[in-house]
């Protein structure tokens, strides 16, 4: 690229209708590629706007970082309209964007990353995103979970948030009804052990509110927000693993341990299934 006047830069090829017609036969690796190459030119696009702002606030010229801005803003809309076709072709896919709160592209993430012959139950789901409480990341050894899927799961859990005054969502009331009965918990002092082992395990500054908690024996509000966002998505993995699996083997899944064996009077199955 040179300085010449009146240089023209070229545009960003547009997916063909052929190209969105294939990316529906992509290979999982090919769409864990591409899930993450989204997310990632989300940050950049995001870092880009702040600097172009920036440089038009000072008056400074801008003219190639807005055009930089809109190749960003071009490329991102046609990996997730091939991501759309990809999660559009499968069945737990379709189940997931019925959801409240799961678009086409975190039902890509889930279909790429969840391999539903690798998980007879959703326990192995739950363990594979960094969900399963009991399984530790020592120091110096290989990662136990795949931290892709950890993030993604994360960005659910968000989502829930915030459709959860949404008259049609599903998950995100699971969410609130969580969090009222963990502030209840906390309050009465049920979770005076973790607090303690959180002050031993971790310095915290003798002025943060989250200190303040833990000598109290009780958690801070942000970690009993985690707590029931992640109780939310667990039931929804819980219910991902029920579509994928009665779709891949013809016969609904074995209930998970917790409902199964815990006491619990009731299973809920996953919501808009089956579907018509």
């Amino acid at each position: 690229m040179n300085d010449a006047p009146g240089l023209i830069l070229d545009p960003i090829t547009r997916l063909t209708r052929d190209l969105r017609e294939a990316a529906r036969t992509l290979s999982d690796d090919e769409a864990r590629f591409l899930v993450d190459a989204y997310y990632a030119m989300q940050r950049d696009r995001i870092r880009a706007g702040h600097q172009e702002r920036t440089l038009a606030k000072g008056n400074e010229p801008h003219d190639v970082m807005s055009w930089l801005m809109g190749q960003r803003e071009t490329l991102e809309k046609q990996v997730a309209r091939a991501l759309d076709a990809y999660s559009a072709s499968k069945v737990p896919g379709i189940w997931a964007r019925s959801i409240v709160g799961i678009g086409p592209i975190i039902a890509a993430g889930l279909l790429a990353h969840i391999d539903i012959t690798k998980a007879p139950t959703v326990g192995h789901i739950w363990r594979f995103a960094g969900l399963d409480p009991t399984v530790k990341w020592d120091k110096g050894t290989k990662r136990p979970w795949n931290g892709a899927l950890k993030r993604l799961c994360w960005l659910i859990g968000e989502s829930f948030v915030k459709v959860s005054n949404n008259e049609n969502d599903f998950y995100g009331k699971v969410y609130k009804a969580r969090k009222e009965q963990e502030i209840a918990k906390n309050e009465a002092g049920d979770f005076a052990e973790q607090a303690k082992a959180a002050l031993a395990a971790k310095r915290f500054g003798a002025d943060t509110a989250a200190r303040g908690h833990y000598e109290a024996g009780r958690l801070p509000p942000a970690r009993i927000h985690l707590r029931a966002e992640r109780y939310a998505v667990k039931m929804f993995l819980s219910g991902f693993h029920h579509v994928a699996y009665e779709t891949h083997y013809g016969e609904p899944p074995p209930k998970p341990y917790i409902i199964s064996h815990g006491g619990h009077a009731h299973y809920i199955g996953p919501p808009n299934w089956p579907m018509v």
